[in-house]
Formats: structure tokens, C-alpha cells, sequence
């Protein structure tokens, strides 16, 4: 299920101020948040391929919450780009757990990446259920980067942000 946070502007990307007819271009519509129903096939689609059985909730939201989010379960006062919230207790097995992913932050990574924002939003989804199924890229000796990658090759998405990280580290 993905859920759009009332908060976040339903076009994130910067509007054209012409005064003729308003034809958006590639680069305007790369940079506009995807249909809930789109989100929601793909969110389908990868959950299934990642074999995460139970509902899982995307929140698709602003760097504010997001920044509280990660402030209160995380102890990080800052935005972030996506926050995984596995399932616990009773009920654990028809829920597989929640995703906030954060869209200003998400659009940046966009652009700084080349791509559209419905590539990055698809990106963090794919890495949020990583998270959900298991998998901690900052515990593990490479499995969820393994993972990602072969998984990002199927739904032809490109550079994910294990690799993002470890290629700014090497660069440092």
C-alpha cells in the first residue's frame, strides 16, 4: 500500500512559468512523483521477487517527517532518504513491516544521479524491502549489496546506494 503524505506537494519538481501553452518537458516530468498506482505495481512486483511475505505500507513523504522519524527510532536528527520499520510481535506474519521514503531528499539523489524520481523512489523501495526481509548492509559481509544489485538487473534499475556509499567512500 502506498500512502502519500497530505504534507507533500502532489508535483515536487520545479513548475514552468510560461506564458504560453504549459507543455511539460522530459526533464520537468523525470522530475515528478509517479501515480500511486504505479508506486503500488512496482511495490507488488518487487516484494514479490524479494519473497517478503506480508503487507507492507510505503509512506511517501517530506524531509520534516522523515527527519522526525529518523530522530525518534533512529536517534539521527536528520533527513534521510528511505527508513525500513520491520514488523514485530503479534500479527508479525501478515505484516512485513512499513517504509517512509523521503521525496525532496529521494529528488535530489535523482538528479545528482542522472535519473527520474520514479527511478530513485523504485531504488529505495527495492532497498526498504531488503531491510524488511532481513538483510543490513551495515551488519553483513556484502549479501544485501549481492542482493540489490541482482535484483536492481531485473527491473533494470541502475546504481543503488550500498554501491553509491561504497563509491564515495573509495573516493574519500
Amino acid at each position: 500500500m502506498i500512502l502519500l503524505d497530505p504534507d507533500l506537494e502532489a508535483h515536487p519538481a520545479p513548475s514552468t512559468t510560461s506564458t504560453k501553452k504549459k507543455t511539460a518537458s522530459s526533464a520537468d516530468k523525470n522530475l515528478r512523483l509517479s501515480t500511486t498506482r504505479t508506486l503500488a505495481r512496482f511495490l507488488a512486483e518487487a516484494q514479490k521477487t524479494v519473497r517478503l511475505q506480508g503487507q507492507v505500507t510505503v509512506l511517501i513523504t517530506t524531509d520534516a517527517a522523515i527527519r522526525k522519524l529518523n530522530r525518534q527510532f533512529r536517534l539521527k536528527d536528520k533527513p534521510t532518504d528511505v527508513l525500513s520499520f520491520p514488523a514485530e510481535g503479534i500479527g508479525a506474519e501478515k505484516i512485513a513491516g512499513d517504509l517512509a521514503i523521503s521525496v525532496p531528499t529521494a529528488l535530489k539523489q535523482a538528479i545528482d544521479q542522472g535519473h527520474s524520481l520514479s527511478t530513485e523512489i523504485k531504488i529505495l523501495i527495492l532497498h526498504g524491502l531488503l531491510h524488511l526481509a532481513g538483510y543490513d548492509h551495515e551488519a553483513d559481509t556484502g549479501q544485501m549489496a549481492r542482493r540489490e544489485r541482482q535484483l536492481r538487473a531485473k527491473f533494470n534499475l541502475p546504481q543503488g546506494l550500498i554501491e553509491r556509499t561504497s563509491a564515495k567512500v573509495k573516493r574519500l
